[in-house]
């Protein structure tokens, strides 16, 4: 009887599991089952600008030919998960925001978060204590109160705290946010400056990392969840701007004696600490030193990384990148911060801008970047405001005499990304038969694909969007980005 009583109950667990896996089945979209493929353009020289420009249908093409450029597409094959796409959100952002009138405060909020109207932003990085992109050197404790008894936000309450809330809000209530410091106070530091390098003394190493949980729960107590936060912006760099310099054995001895026990004892292990937050170029020597030591790896969700070098150099080598998703594919990669370095008049209107975008966020997603961050979402029409006088570019500019708003190509390159491929998305298999165009590809959790085909050439490229035996015949303008919706 209790042999018969287990085999029933056995069989009807089965049957349960086996109607759970059909019924996932039939969620699941084959590719002969998609129909139509809508293609939005932004090319230079015309009007589109994130412009559905036509809807196309599929036809049986069974082997493409040498002769033919194609852009191959396998929905069977899939990859990393999409965390997010969005911008920080920086004081200089917030003090340019509200020096806006409350109409053009409103437009940059849809702008960028709205998912219809906007390119539906779903990830922002923000500054702990003043970064470069201030108006002035700040701290949140007083000197010498190593217990951290003076900590206190309230300058960020002013500016930054409202646009942070006001952006979630316009996300839908949900923003994926994470939090970087570039430099403890100056008396924690061997050179007792926030500017120009130094080291944090290690008689401070418990109190930094204390610094860490008491500004997560400041924010959280405003009503903005911090859902990760880096160790430290550009540890390899002595700027003229907020710096600290980590090596990589003190990054790695602070995450597993201090940062990372510290957070776990304050509750807050399911924070995601993400290492490196600099350039690609010692990407990988930062990254086996820390993640060879298992005591230190355990705390580590992700690695971040900016692109400064390659733009510096005019170029992108994504070489120690993708030896670093080789080596250490259990840990994701998100871009923490990218931007033209240099304000630059030229390059408001200059159509490379929006290219490097471009080039850059097809390859990182290639190699198995997560989640990618521009760096401010607004800046004034000299790149500012800047301390340190370090103007840079963003895809918004305001001409704060005139309340003017002036958009990059940036934006809209960055809106092909972000404005289709949704948080919960799938990279799945995609690749050009052409060196003329770059291409990208996901799956949404609503199952339609979003394959992105960029045209850097000088000519038009006609093309074939092929997925097992289906066809669409498109063209890739000279200089243009587009998103392709298939569904």
């Amino acid at each position: 009887m209790k042999i018969y009583q287990f085999n029933t109950c056995l069989t009807i667990m089965l049957s349960g599991f086996l109607a759970a896996g059909l019924s996932a089945q039939k969620k699941q979209t084959k590719a002969t089952d998609y129909k139509s493929v809508t293609v939005f353009v932004t090319a230079k020289n015309t009007d589109n600008k994130l412009t559905k420009t036509e809807t196309l249908s599929f036809f049986d093409k069974p082997q493409p030919t040498e002769k033919e450029t194609s852009v191959f597409v396998d929905p069977s094959k899939t990859y990393q998960t999409l965390l997010g796409i969005g911008g920080a959100l920086t004081d200089a952002s917030a003090e340019v925001f509200y020096a806006l009138p409350k109409d053009k405060q409103e437009e940059i909020l849809t702008a960028y978060y709205d998912k219809e109207k906007g390119i539906g932003y779903t990830l922002a990085r923000t500054n702990m204590q003043s970064c470069d992109f201030s108006s002035d050197i700040y701290s949140y404790i007083a000197e010498g109160d190593k217990d951290l008894k003076t900590f206190d936000i309230s300058h960020d309450r002013k500016y930054r705290i409202p646009l942070i809330k006001e952006a979630i809000a316009k996300a839908g209530g949900k923003l994926t946010l994470y939090a970087s410091p570039w430099s403890p106070p100056a008396w924690m530091k061997t050179n007792n400056n926030v500017l120009q390098g130094g080291s944090l003394k290690p008689e401070y190493h418990q109190s930094w990392a204390n610094f860490f949980v008491k500004f997560i729960n400041e924010y959280e107590k405003e009503g903005i969840p911090i859902w990760g936060y880096t160790v430290q912006n550009e540890p390899m760099a002595v700027q003229k701007w907020e710096s600290c310099i980590f090596t990589a054995e003190e990054e790695r001895d602070f995450i597993k004696n201090f940062l990372g026990p510290t957070m776990q004892k304050a509750g807050m292990s399911k924070k995601k600490l993400i290492m490196w937050d600099h350039n690609r170029d010692l990407m990988y020597q930062r990254v086996s030193t820390v993640l060879e030591d298992k005591d230190a790896a355990k705390y580590v969700w992700g690695i971040g990384y900016h692109w400064y070098e390659d733009w510096l150099k005019n170029g992108m080598n994504f070489e120690g990148e993708r030896r670093v998703a080789e080596a250490f594919p259990y840990k994701p990669l998100i871009l923490t911060e990218g931007c033209a370095a240099d304000f630059d008049q030229k390059l408001l209107t200059e159509w490379s801008y929006g290219e490097k975008y471009g080039m850059s966020m097809i390859n990182d997603f290639n190699i198995g970047t997560v989640a990618w961050t521009d760096w401010n979402i607004l800046l004034d029409a000299k790149g500012g405001p800047n301390h340190v006088q370090n103007f840079c570019m963003s895809p918004i500019h305001a001409d704060l005499k005139t309340g003017k708003l002036i958009y990059t190509n940036g934006y809209y390159y960055l809106g092909h990304f972000s404005k289709f491929i949704k948080p919960g998305a799938k990279r799945i298999a995609c690749n050009s038969s052409s060196n003329k165009l770059l291409s990208t590809a996901f799956v949404n959790q609503d199952n339609n694909l979003e394959v992105v085909v960029m045209n850097q050439s000088e000519n038009d490229v006609e093309y074939f969007l092929w997925i097992k035996g289906k066809a669409s015949k498109i063209t890739s303008p000279a200089h243009s980005i587009a998103t392709l919706e298939i569904r």
